[in-house]
């Protein structure tokens, strides 16, 4: 996407008209000066009407026969004949040179007709099929007909302004929100400054290279149809995590701020609560890059995640303020930037006191580091342990080869695993206490009734742990602990039902991204004929629940790990296999991923083709929805194109999202799930184009 205005040659009044002639891109502002594309970023003024410009307008005569207000009029390629949009109705000239126009009967298979009045566009596509917007619909005349297409049938959206043909059959209409596409039997959306200057399209033009021209009251615009591999969208991703979102000399990933909207050159970096949960996810994907395609570049980011995760166990000891062996930070700070500790704990009474009131309040929450170069962020969640040991079992099979390195991860998933053993599983900070969320204890489980919504989750984090500890350590003791958990304390039991929900697009979609971490790998490490069938069951309930997500690393973490299985019980056999369009989707969400990973606001609550969700399916137990969310007509939720998140754990039955431009995520999402997928046979090669 590319945008232009008065800093590209262009004047400030405002753009009604796009023109594409032999090659060259004409607009015209609202004072009828001309300008011209001189090349990729310049425009100049230009004297007069474009060449053949003038051929595109209904002759005078034509026009003053409809006494109507012409929106758009083409000439039919066969027969020279002229059709246009009118006020009052679809018109046309019934033979070349005839000097009137007739009106055009368009009638569907029940007999109702359309396009009586108000026709907002017409065009003709490079298959030869003629298209006409109304506020009732499109319709498109093939060789068998009239097709007709309304919300119903997939239709974003109805406020036209105009229509424009691309190739190979796709038309592209020009609304008073944003822009529609029709390719391939599909409707897409197209809205927002992440797509086009102004939603107001005036004006819209495909060129013969597929690029889709807009003219809008702030600026023109361009979507430039590029073919890229998913490799070489991987590569884009990978650049700019490299140049742009990579903190401190370790290389924690979260996300940046940029003070001007849509400029990288001045980059404001932070930490977040959950740096060590999104490098964990980030290194996650460099270790399946490298196993799948062995190059070294994701070997050295897989090497380099590693050491940003152990660093988080290393900095918490020693200093005046030293955690347990074993404890790790949510992430760590310069101790040259400002100190963060100052009025934090005024602010934790607040949060206790009006949002939370099992919030820990205490000082310092950041204390500084043996060496006095890092402050070091305490009060760590499961959040930060799930990813943790979703990563290291990775890297210590796919990546870590020598002696040295394989003794590092063991060293480091041995202090952590035998810190929550030795706590009574839990995670306890500097303080002596246990951090708010850092219980996975039976007796709060079980039997304390603030953590009973929690008890699935903790549980199948908790088994999912000690089978990655006793994988990578090779010690028994885990296993035996973990047999004691489900033998005492039913922890298999209470990972059968992950999360508390009320059905599709329900709950927490932060518990849904941790559970299928934790589910990948306990089902990876713990053989069959223990209480194996047990977890695939509940991996299976959860990824139907899921499913409708589109969303590829849930898709290929339980594909990858059910593959040829089948469970019994009194009833019968049952194969957990993934079935419907699961594979397809994942690859319209990889394919659909915009390059550009900018917070701009997005809206969908206002389309033709959203189903809301019922009060019911409200996300919270005991609360309804305040806003409106929903899926479109096939009961999926929206595209990636059409949203934006940062991360994983974002909510995709929101159906508007907001933003400004200033905050640049990663490109992790893409990563991690394209990268698994390549490992695991899903995608294959350079395909996905």
């Amino acid at each position: 996407m590319q945008f232009f205005d008065a800093t590209s040659g262009l004047g400030q009044e405002g753009f009604d008209t796009i023109h594409v002639h032999l090659g060259t891109v004409h607009a015209r502002d609202k004072s009828l000066q001309w300008y011209h594309l001189k090349d990729d970023s310049r425009w100049e003024t230009q004297p007069g009407v474009p060449e053949a410009w003038e051929t595109t307008l209904l002759p005078a005569f034509l026009k003053e026969s409809l006494s109507a207000v012409v929106h758009q009029a083409i000439r039919r390629k066969e027969d020279g004949c002229w059709i246009a949009a009118t006020s009052h109705g679809l018109y046309v000239q019934p033979f070349p040179e005839s000097l009137s126009m007739q009106r055009m009967l368009v009638q569907d298979a029940l007999g109702r007709q359309w396009a009586t009045h108000d026709v907002l566009g017409i065009t003709q596509d490079s298959l030869g099929r003629l298209w006409f917007a109304t506020r009732a619909g499109v319709g498109c005349q093939t060789s068998t007909g009239w097709q007709f297409y309304t919300g119903e049938d997939g239709l974003p959206y109805n406020e036209f302004t105009q229509i424009s043909a691309g190739l190979r059959g796709e038309v592209w209409f020009g609304t008073t929100k944003g822009l529609v596409r029709f390719r391939n039997g599909q409707w897409g959306y197209r809205q927002g400054k992440r797509w086009v200057p102004n939603d107001i399209i005036q004006s819209v033009q495909v060129d013969h290279h597929g690029h889709v021209w807009v003219a809008t009251q702030t600026g023109i615009g361009v979507i430039r149809q590029q073919t890229m591999t998913l490799s070489e969208k991987a590569a884009h991703y990978e650049h700019e995590i490299e140049t742009y979102i990579k903190r401190t000399p370790f290389g924690y990933i979260s996300e940046v701020t940029l003070p001007e909207a849509g400029v990288k050159e001045r980059i404001q970096y932070h930490d977040s609560d959950n740096d060590g949960l999104w490098t964990s996810m980030y290194g996650a994907g460099e270790c399946f890059a490298f196993a799948a395609t062995g190059n070294q570049d994701a070997a050295r980011r897989a090497h380099q995640a590693f050491r940003a995760l152990a660093f988080l166990q290393e900095v918490t000891q020693g200093g005046s303020h030293p955690a347990p062996k074993g404890y790790v930070a949510r992430t760590i700070r310069s101790t040259t930037l400002p100190d963060p500790n100052d009025g934090r704990l005024e602010r934790d009474k607040r949060f206790a006191k009006e949002r939370d009131s099992l919030w820990k309040v205490y000082e310092p929450r950041w204390p500084v580091s043996a060496d006095g170069k890092w402050y070091w962020k305490s009060d760590t969640s499961s959040d930060e342990l799930d990813g943790h040991f979703f990563f290291y079992p990775l890297y210590y099979d796919l990546v870590a080869q020598t002696d040295d390195e394989k003794m590092a991860v063991r060293k480091v998933v041995a202090a952590l695993m035998d810190h929550l053993i030795l706590h009574d599983f839990q995670l306890v900070d500097h303080t002596g206490t246990v951090t708010r969320w850092g219980t996975y204890r039976p007796e709060d489980l079980n039997h304390h009734p603030d953590w009973w919504v929690e008890r699935g989750l903790k549980s199948l984090s908790m088994l999912a742990y000690l089978a990655v500890a006793s994988h990578i350590t090779g010690d028994a003791r885990y296993l035996e602990i973990q047999q004691r958990l489900i033998q005492d304390h039913a922890y298999d039991t209470n990972a059968m039902i992950y999360k508390i929900h009320r059905g599709l697009g329900s709950g927490n979609q932060s518990d849904d991204e941790m559970a299928f971490m934790c589910y990948y790998s306990l089902l990876k490490y713990t053989p069959a004929g223990s209480f194996r069938d047990r977890m695939l069951t509940s991996f299976y309930a959860a990824w139907r629940n899921e499913a409708p997500e589109g969303n590829p690393f849930f898709h290929f973490a339980y594909a990858s790990q059910v593959h040829g299985t089948e469970v019994t019980d009194p009833w019968g056999r049952y194969s957990l296999m993934p079935s419907g369009d699961w594979l397809k989707d994942s690859m319209n969400t990889l394919k659909g991923f915009p390059l550009d990973r900018l917070n701009w606001a997005s809206q969908n609550s206002h389309r033709l083709d959203i189903v809301a969700l019922p009060p019911n399916n409200s996300i919270d137990l005991l609360q309804e929805d305040t806003r409106l969310r929903g899926h479109l007509k096939s009961g999926k939720v929206l595209p990636v194109e059409n949203t934006h998140f940062n991360h994983w754990n974002t909510d995709p039955w929101s159906l508007d999202y907001g933003g400004s431009g200033n905050t640049l995520a990663s490109g992790t999402v893409f990563l991690l799930p394209y990268y698994m997928g390549l490992y695991h046979g899903y995608i294959r090669g350079e395909s996905g184009r």
